[in-house]
């Protein structure tokens, strides 16, 4: 909590951190932003919207800035939640969108529709959006109940996402919820993830879904009928977040105007 509570961007030219969420409705992307915000309040709150496996109630742009311990003073993470993601271009949020997302066009409060992308022409769209305005780390979600069953649609949009995203210099990971569902002895005692043979072949499999290394895959377990706060989830939850804000930095390092300076040099070289 003290490293997230205490952290500032590597970058001189922002103040916050922005992370943006992506997955399938219903994975989890909301109640990780709330599940994250109840443990520095201390207790369980929703703070972001929760819809079902078949309901999505984020139809827009929002950002949730993460506060520190007790709300006293707010930390410089920003979780970025939107649509959830479909098995096509007219079931979810589109490639477009979410690349305009990442780049900074996208207003906050911005209200996505599959058949109306995000223009120029868009009500307060950000023509020349500054680092700040960026999105520094993508961070996947992903239903470990369901790795299975994800539909080849789905699939592939992963892959594509992933390639389009990588090619802008962004860092992602994958969050892997729902850990305690596919895991009887983890559901009793979270602190079980890591010893779990069924989990740790559900990060494998979610590695290959997404082409990504099994250490971008991390474990989480949100809160969601518990009342209260468990010292084991919390830890999954802080581990995760701290996992994101390395990724965040590194892409910070790689494009401040030092470096970017260097690299046009040697081009021109």
């Amino acid at each position: 909590m003290e490293t997230v509570s205490s952290y500032t961007p590597s970058s001189e030219e922002v103040t916050q951190a922005r992370v943006l969420l992506l997955g399938p409705v219903g994975s989890g992307k909301s109640s990780f932003i709330s599940s994250v915000h109840s443990v520095f309040n201390g207790r369980v709150t929703i703070r972001a919207m929760v819809g079902s496996s078949s309901t999505c109630f984020t139809k827009k742009l929002q950002s949730f800035t993460i506060c520190g311990q007790k709300r006293e003073v707010p930390t410089r993470l920003v979780l970025c939640d939107a649509m959830g993601l479909g098995d096509g271009e007219m079931t979810g949020l589109t490639l477009h969108d979410i690349l305009s997302v990442i780049k900074g066009h996208v207003p906050e409060g911005h209200k996505f529709c599959p058949d109306q992308a995000v223009r120029s022409e868009t009500g307060n769209y950000v023509k020349w959006p500054s680092l700040k305005d960026k999105i520094h780390c993508v961070a996947f979600v992903l239903d470990a109940s369901k790795i299975a069953t994800y539909s080849k649609g789905l699939r592939a949009s992963f892959q594509q996402l992933r390639e389009h995203i990588s090619d802008l210099g962004i860092h992602q990971v994958a969050l892997l919820t729902h850990v305690d569902e596919i895991c009887p002895n983890t559901a009793k005692d979270v602190s079980m993830v890591y010893k779990s043979q069924v989990i740790k072949e559900t990060m494998s499999k979610a590695a290959d879904l997404m082409g990504m290394a099994t250490s971008y895959i991390v474990p989480v377990k949100n809160y969601s009928s518990e009342l209260d706060l468990n010292v084991n989830t919390d830890v999954l939850l802080l581990s995760a977040v701290e996992h994101i804000l390395q990724y965040v930095d590194l892409y910070f390092q790689e494009n401040t105007p030092q470096k970017t300076e260097s690299k046009k040099a040697s081009s021109e070289l």
